[in-house]
This record gives C-alpha cells, structure tokens and sequence, in this order.
C-alpha cells in the first residue's frame, strides 16, 4: 500500500496522527441566569422590548420574550412579530444558495447575461419596486457585478439609490474590489431572480425557507393576520414609532418575523439544513476581506494593511470572523426603532438571536452575546463604530 493511499484510509477512518487543538468551550448560563442578564440590559440601556433564543448544538434550548411590545403595554411574547430589518439578507443569501443546488443561480456568471439591457429599464413603477438604474448606462463596469458580488456587498454601490447626489445610483469602485455595504447589490440580485428568472422571491421564501423550518409567522410581505400580534418600537430618544406594514418585497429588508422563528431558522443555518454541504461550505465561508474600522459610513477610507482585522471578511449573507471558540459568523439589523443580532459558533454550533423593538437595546448586545457565549470574537467594535460599548 503507498503512503497516499495510507493517508487517504487514515483521514476516512477519522485516525488523523495529529489530534485537533481543542476549543474552549463556555458553559451556558441557565435559563433564569440569561434572564436577569436581559433584565440587566433593559434597565441599562432603557429598551422596552427584547427578545432573545439561544442555540446549542444546533437546537435552541432557551427562547423568550421579555418587556412590552407596545407603547399600550401589552406584553411582548415569543410569538409577537417582530420586523427582521436585515437580518432578511441572509435569509435571502440562503435562499440564492438553495437556487445555486437546483441550478438556476451561478454566483459568478454576471447578471448583464441575463440583463443587458439593464439602464433602460427604468419606469415609475420598476423603480417603486427595484431602483433606478439609469445612473449605470455610462459605467460599463456594471456588466461585471455577479451574484457574488451583491452578496458579498462589493458591487460598488451606496447602501441605497437615494443616498446619492441627485439620487442617481452609480458605481464607487471596480466590483469585488473592496466591501461596502449595500442593499441596492440585493436589490439589483432580486431583479435578476425575478425579473429574468421569473422566480418570486417572497413566494420562494414562504415555500422553500419558511414552510420547511416551520416559520410559521415569517413573511417578506405585510400578513394582516400579523396585526393581532405585533410590535411597534422605541427610537433612541425613546419615543414610539408604529410598526411598518411593508407591502413589497425587498430581500435587503422586508421581513416580519418571530423570535420563534429565528430560533428555527437559526439552528437550520449553523447545521446547514435544506442545503447541500458544498453551498452550505460556501454560504459561510470568509470570501471578502473586510478593510475599515467600522461598518459605516460606507465609503470611508481603508485601514492600512497592518490595522486591519485579518480575520474580517465578508461571507455570503454574513460577516465571518475568528477567535477564541473557532470560526463564527454574524448579521445585524437596524432602523431608527429596531435593533437585532444573529452570532453563530460554527465548532459549537452555538448562536444567539437578538430581537430588539427598541433600538436601544443594541446598547448592551455586545455584553448579553459575551454573557451568554463566552468570548467570541464577534466584530460589534467594527459593527457598531463609535456607538460601540465594549
């Protein structure tokens, strides 16, 4: 027998010489302990509402609400519905993986293949339900953005159309050379799914994400059955803000979920249900090396090569990192009332869902994941910017 093929009957039988360093591993605090760590957070920061999953070994083994999910005081519960923000966009980047399996989708075949004609597209009603692209017809560099690209936000775009002088979307640097967060890069992707694909993206989640993991009350589009249980938020100045009935589907935000929900969908995306291994590998994979100090604004300059985090990189969907317990992953959320959190352990399968209807929950996020994980490595300094409280 040859030594390769030795090695290759070794590694199948799992008897590799060299044994894995091993992780540590943090004990879990108990159901009451998160508790009153919850309780901790709302007094601090002044959040009316929070709720919270924790996932263990890929099953959650704590879900719970806590404070009010209205300025009437009605009690906020684990199945009130509560707005995802974007925490949709790695929902999204799931599902163009599931395409990916079937087929349909190749992360690096441009989409100008499939829509040439791109700029010339524009009416008032295209552009109430994507963007106006009329601002790429003298850039020819918009024929090379790939799916890859929007999920990796390196298309080169500002974070939405209507940022931009005149609100005339164009292109800040050659695709895939840097990130910078954009929800018009996931705009532009659904247009291609739905529009050259003829793939509806809302009815894609329902069928294939949602319905499968039992999400029950998880929706890209406005349910009224959600009216009877919903939470309105709290700016940061502490004043209410109704909770918004998103009529369109917009895959860099329109999802209303539970925290039931995510606890679900939590657990399927650190196990990798509903897709095959390799899409599953490449979902989470470090693609894109992240390369400023904070997330936004976002356009600002890079850090020199030796201040940057070298373990920050884009992934699809989420931002992967590195650190005490192995490879994790995460993905926020945020508007002017909402602020959320999903942080994944990939050893571990461990992960922690955040969902706040105040905003100002996010104030103690970063304490609550450490309370509750251990010492992670989770980016919130580079999430969070100057608004960061260690």
């Amino acid at each position: 027998m040859t030594s390769r093929l030795l090695a290759a009957l070794v590694a199948a039988l799992g008897l590799c010489a060299a044994p894995a360093v091993a992780q540590t591993v943090h004990p879990l605090p108990s159901g009451p302990e998160i508790d009153a760590a919850v309780a901790r957070l709302m007094r601090d920061t002044g959040a009316r509402g929070v709720a919270v999953a924790v996932i263990d070994g890929g099953r959650p083994v704590h879900v719970q609400a806590y404070g009010q999910r209205n300025a009437a005081g009605d009690p906020l519960t684990t199945d009130t519905i509560m707005y995802g923000a974007s925490l949709t966009k790695t929902v999204f980047a799931w599902s163009v993986m599931q395409l990916v399996d079937e087929g349909r989708v190749d992360l690096d075949r441009p989409i100008s293949e499939l829509a040439p004609d791109l700029p010339s597209t524009f009416t008032p009603e295209f552009a109430n339900f994507y963007s106006d692209y009329r601002g790429l017809a003298d850039d020819p560099r918009w024929r090379t953005i790939t799916p890859r690209h929007s999920l990796t936000h390196s298309t080169g775009f500002a974070n939405f159309y209507w940022l931009e002088p005149e609100e005339k979307l164009r292109i800040h640097f050659d695709p895939g050379a840097r990130f910078a967060y954009s929800g018009e890069g996931l705009t532009l992707l659904q247009y291609m799914l739905e529009q050259r694909l003829g793939i509806n993206m809302g009815d894609r989640t329902r069928d294939y994400v949602f319905a499968p993991l039992g999400m029950t009350n998880t929706s890209l589009i406005w349910r009224p059955e959600f009216a009877q249980n919903m939470a309105d938020g709290w700016k940061a100045d502490g004043s209410p803000e109704p909770h918004d009935e998103r009529s369109k589907v917009r895959v860099a935000g329109s999802m209303d979920t539970t925290i039931t929900d995510m606890s679900r969908f939590a657990a399927a995306l650190v196990r990798g249900d509903g897709l095959s291994p390799a899409s599953h590998a490449e979902l989470l994979r470090p693609q894109l090396p992240i390369t400023t100090a904070s997330q936004f604004p976002t356009f600002q300059d890079e850090l020199p090569a030796a201040q940057r985090r070298p373990d920050l990189q884009s992934a699809l969907g989420v931002v992967a990192f590195n650190g005490p317990q192995g490879p994790g992953f995460m993905k926020g959320g945020h508007n002017d009332s909402t602020g959320n959190t999903l942080v994944c352990l990939r050893q571990s399968q461990r992960c922690v869902v955040i969902l706040g209807n105040d905003v100002r929950a996010e104030g103690g996020f970063a304490q609550l994941v450490r309370f509750i994980l251990g010492d992670t490595g989770v980016p919130y300094d580079w999430e969070y910017g100057a608004n960061f409280r260690p």
